[in-house]
């Protein structure tokens, strides 16, 4: 009775793991109940930014108050959050927005700004919004932006500098990583296709062009490059942060806008991630920091941000490198019920342990799921959006993590968790996901953007 009791139990896991590598039918959960819930924690997040952060870029979810990036806030939440809104259909929220954007922003303001970071938030966020509204008046505001970032661009070498000023056209801050060197084609096209300026596109695609051309004869660039010299100034190798939208947008921006020179520029510079810096380890597939110049390992170190790659391998269909590296970021997770910034995988070591409420994990994992349709992809979303809830909720929204082992808070909830985290989550619950993995790409914010109005 025993050994026919085992028998069973046996073949009862063996179907249940069999299953967790099927196709699903999007139909074997409660897909509905779990992309309500999503879409209530937005909400109830997004009440708390209004009552205690309003008319500034972040809310401090403990304290319940706010900052700003700079001296003057440039309203980066809402513009971040709308299109997430627009994809939840919560559209009394983002008409709310809208009209906000429409009457109180300008961005005539004289502080410097990182050429980065407001390209893929505040341009992004404002072209995903002329999209939705086809409201002349947003794309002016965005054209309005682009603009005044083009000085950032007119460095020796055409990559940008750090900061740029809004009002003066000042700059500022020669030496970079490589994401903020060359992560500009994605939105700076789009910016061009709607108003039918190629300048953008065309200062864009150079810095992009600036760096690949300073590629070693292996192939490889490294993290950190002064724009004025074109000098290398850090010789480290890898697909991860401060490099990672450098190489996403080659493959998206290609997706979404055509260029066959960057979709060329890609597959170059997957060749040689795929024989230098692709590492398997003790069974898990990391890619590790490499010598730019020999490819020789300099260390086994990843952060968080560099889980994005799993997705875009994905939509590569690399989906074996994709599935692989995708379990490695996800046993890394289950150590501790969240993700720590940086860990050296080398000695499984944490070496960074905050957790800021990223999504990159989650898109993938999202990605793999629409791709691949199986359910332990789905499965895995359940698991992030659970620890989310059980570590980084609180009263009125979700907090920042400053260490996942001790679970200790910190008073922050950057904007990418509304354009990002929960957008991704969303999508991983509700029938509509398909539609959009399908029909649009997205930007390295997570702003969405419809395929057939970018064909000819």
């Amino acid at each position: 009775m025993r050994i026919k009791l085992s028998l069973l139990i046996l073949a009862a896991i063996s179907l249940f793991l069999t299953n967790c590598n099927q196709p699903s039918n999007h139909t074997e959960y409660k897909e509905t109940d779990l992309a309500q819930e999503v879409k209530n924690e937005f909400k109830r997040s997004w009440e708390a930014y209004k009552k205690f952060a309003w008319g500034h870029d972040v809310l401090k979810p403990i304290t319940k108050t706010h900052s700003d990036w700079y001296a003057q806030s440039l309203h980066i939440s809402p513009i971040d959050a709308y299109s997430t809104m627009k994809v939840m259909g919560l559209d009394k929220e983002a008409d709310e927005v809208y009209q906000y954007i429409l009457d109180s922003v300008d961005f005539d303001k004289d502080i410097f700004v990182k050429t980065f970071e407001v390209n893929i938030r505040i341009l992004g966020g404002l072209l995903a919004m002329y999209q939705y509204t086809d409201d002349q008046k947003i794309l002016a505001l965005a054209e309005d932006f682009g603009t005044r970032m083009l000085p950032a661009f007119e460095s020796p070498t055409g990559m940008p500098y750090y900061w740029v000023n809004l009002k003066t056209g000042e700059v500022k801050g020669a030496d970079i990583n490589v994401a903020e060197g060359g992560s500009y084609t994605f939105e700076m096209g789009i910016l061009s296709h709607f108003t039918g300026k190629p300048i953008f596109y065309e200062k864009a695609k150079r810095a992009t062009l600036a760096i690949f051309d300073r590629r070693t004869d292996i192939g490889l660039i490294g993290e950190r490059i002064n724009i004025e010299s074109g000098e290398w100034t850090d010789e480290r190798a890898h697909i991860g942060c401060c490099i990672d939208s450098y190489y996403e947008y080659m493959y998206k921006s290609w997706l979404l806008l055509g260029d066959e020179e960057v979709k060329v520029m890609w597959d170059t510079s997957l060749v040689a991630i795929n024989k230098h810096i692709a590492e398997d380890f003790e069974g898990n597939l990391w890619f590790a920091q490499v010598n730019m110049n020999t490819g020789e390992i300099m260390n086994r170190i990843v952060t968080l941000y560099d889980a994005y790659f799993p997705g875009v391998l994905a939509l590569n269909n690399d989906l074996e490198r994709a599935e692989k590296n995708q379990a490695s970021w996800n046993q890394l997770w289950n150590k501790n019920g969240l993700e720590p910034t940086v860990y050296d995988y080398g000695i499984d070591s944490i070496t960074g342990p905050n957790y800021d409420l990223n999504p990159e994990i989650i898109e993938s994992a999202w990605y793999l799921y629409e791709i691949t349709g199986k359910v332990k992809y789905k499965i895995m979303l359940e698991k992030y959006f659970s620890d989310l809830k059980k570590y980084c909720r609180n009263d009125v929204a979700y907090t920042s993590m400053e260490n996942v082992i001790t679970k200790k808070r910190r008073d922050y909830m950057p904007t990418f968790f509304f354009a990002e985290t929960l957008k991704y989550l969303y999508l991983g619950f509700s029938d509509i996901g398909s539609k959009y993995q399908e029909n649009y790409v997205f930007s390295t914010e997570a702003h969405p953007f419809r395929k057939d109005l970018f064909t000819d």
